[in-house]
């Protein structure tokens, strides 16, 4: 795969992401994208990965995703992002608070010789997410 490659489909998730066209994540995941930080109980591969999505949006319907740095090689990139949103759904068993939230996370992506996102690392402030939504 080439650098430029992980960053077409890096762009691709993001466009799905954006447009919260959930169901054609598989566009850019692997089937069995191999996820090392899975949602509490989200099923494998990219079913998971579809899930994790669906009820995030669902809970923050309002949700702002911004990409700070990308960095690419390649084999991976790594998305540094800020998130924000509104808590009007409910999320992981809370029941909705409508406070909003804003937090920085980083993810990197491995990539396949066909341009999909094969395996995935993530961190995302869940601690300062909780807190500011009163959830801690």
């Amino acid at each position: 795969m080439s650098k430029e490659n992980n960053l077409k489909t890096q762009e691709l998730i993001g466009q799905i992401l954006t447009a919260r066209e959930v169901d054609r994540l598989g566009e850019g995941f692997h089937a069995d994208v191999v996820d090392h930080d899975p949602a509490p109980d989200a099923p494998a591969g990219v079913e998971g990965i579809k899930a994790f999505w669906s009820e995030f949006f669902t809970a923050f319907p309002d949700v702002d995703l911004a990409v700070e740095t990308l960095v690419a090689d390649d084999d991976h990139v790594t998305a540094v992002f800020t998130i924000s949103g509104t808590h009007t759904g409910p999320f992981q068993g809370h029941e909705p608070t409508g406070k909003s939230f804003t937090v920085r996370g980083i993810q990197v992506g491995r990539f396949d010789d066909d341009g999909l996102l094969v395996e995935r690392w993530g961190a995302t402030d869940e601690a300062g997410l909780q807190q500011q939504l009163g959830l801690a």
